[in-house]
C-alpha cells in the first residue's frame, strides 16, 4: 500500500477508535452498578478480550515467539495503561479521567525528541500548548488550583503517561500483526487489572439476577472496545507518530464528555466547554501541516 494510503488509512482507523471509546465508560460504570466495582469490571472485560483475541495468537504464534521483546513488552504495558483509564472511570468524572489521558501527546512528543531523536513540527507544538491550556481550563472550572483530584483522576493521568511510553516504543519496534498485539495488549491488562482490583476493592458479590447483564457487557466491552478497536489502534499505532496517535484519539474527549453529560447527566461548565474547545483547535493543528503536504 502507498506510504499516504497508509497513513490517512491508519489516521481513520485512531478517529473511529477514538470517537468509539468516547462510549466506554458505558460498559465500565455498568458493571459496577451490578457489583464488579474498582477494577473487577475491568478484569472482567479484558479476559473476555483475551479469550476472543487468543485464536490470533494461536495462529500468529510463531511471529509472537519470535517478535521483538520490546516490542510485546511496550504493547502489555499499553494494556496496563487502559487498565488504569478503565478504573479511573469508576472514580473520576469522565471528562476529566479522559482528558487527563490526554496528557499523553506532552510526554509522547518528549519521548519522541529527546529520546528517539525524531524531528518535532513546530506545529506539534503548537498543539501541545493549546491542549494543555484545554486541560489547563478544565481542572480550574471549580475554582481551585488545576490539579487532579482524586483517584480517578491520578489513574487517568498516569496511563496517559505509560499509554506514551507504549506507543513510542511500539512504533519504533512494532513488528507483529493487529490481531496478536491486541492479544498481547488484552493479556497485560489481564495481568494489572488481576493486581489492582483486590488492592482497590474487596472481592465482589454478583447477585444472581446479575451474573446475565453483567456477563454481556463484559462480552462487548472485551470483544468490541478491547478486542475489534484495539486491533486496528495496535495496527494504527505502528504507522504513525505517538504524538499523531495521541493528539487524533482525542476525538474520545469531544464524544465521552458529551455522552456523559447527555446519558449520565454529568455537568459540564463553561470553562470546561472553553476547554473542550481549546482541544478541538489542538487536533486541527496537528493535522494541518500533514494536509499542507498533501496538498503541495
Amino acid at each position: 500500500m502507498h506510504a499516504s494510503r497508509t497513513t490517512t488509512l491508519a489516521t481513520l482507523f485512531v478517529v473511529a477508535t477514538g470517537s468509539l471509546w468516547g462510549f466506554y465508560w458505558l460498559p465500565v460504570r455498568r458493571l459496577a452498578e451490578l457489583g464488579l466495582s474498582g477494577a473487577w469490571g475491568t478484569l472482567a472485560i479484558v479476559a473476555t478480550a483475551a479469550v476472543v483475541l487468543s485464536p490470533c495468537a494461536v495462529r500468529a504464534r510463531q511471529r509472537l515467539v519470535h517478535g521483538d521483546p520490546v516490542a510485546l513488552a511496550a504493547t502489555a504495558l499499553g494494556g496496563v495503561a487502559f487498565v488504569l483509564y478503565s478504573t479511573g472511570l469508576v472514580y473520576g468524572r469522565v471528562a476529566i479521567v479522559i482528558l487527563l489521558f490526554f496528557l499523553t501527546p506532552v510526554w509522547s512528543t518528549l519521548l519522541a525528541r529527546y529520546v528517539m531523536g525524531w524531528t518535532t513540527p513546530w506545529l506539534r507544538l503548537a498543539a501541545i500548548a493549546v491542549g494543555v491550556a484545554g486541560l489547563v481550563c478544565v481542572l480550574s472550572a471549580d475554582g481551585g488550583v488545576p490539579m487532579p483530584r482524586g483517584l480517578g483522576d491520578w489513574l487517568g493521568l498516569a496511563s496517559g503517561l505509560l499509554w506514551a511510553v507504549a506507543t513510542t516504543a511500539i512504533r519504533a519496534r512494532g513488528d507483529t500483526g493487529p490481531g496478536e498485539t491486541a492479544f498481547v495488549f488484552a493479556l497485560g491488562a489481564c495481568l494489572c487489572a488481576g493486581v489492582l482490583a483486590p488492592v482497590l476493592e474487596p472481592l465482589p458479590s454478583v447477585a444472581a439476577a446479575a451474573l446475565g447483564p453483567a456477563a454481556g457487557w463484559a462480552v462487548a466491552g472485551g470483544a468490541l472496545w478491547w478486542g475489534l478497536s484495539m486491533a486496528a489502534l495496535m495496527w494504527a499505532a505502528a504507522r504513525l507518530e505517538p504524538a499523531r496517535v495521541g493528539i487524533l484519539l482525542m476525538a474520545e474527549v469531544l464524544i465521552g464528555t458529551a455522552s456523559a453529560a447527555v446519558i449520565a447527566g454529568e455537568r459540564i461548565a463553561p470553562l470546561e466547554l472553553i476547554g473542550g474547545a481549546f482541544v478541538v483547535a489542538a487536533g486541527v493543528l496537528e493535522v494541518w501541516p500533514v494536509r499542507s503536504r498533501a496538498r503541495t
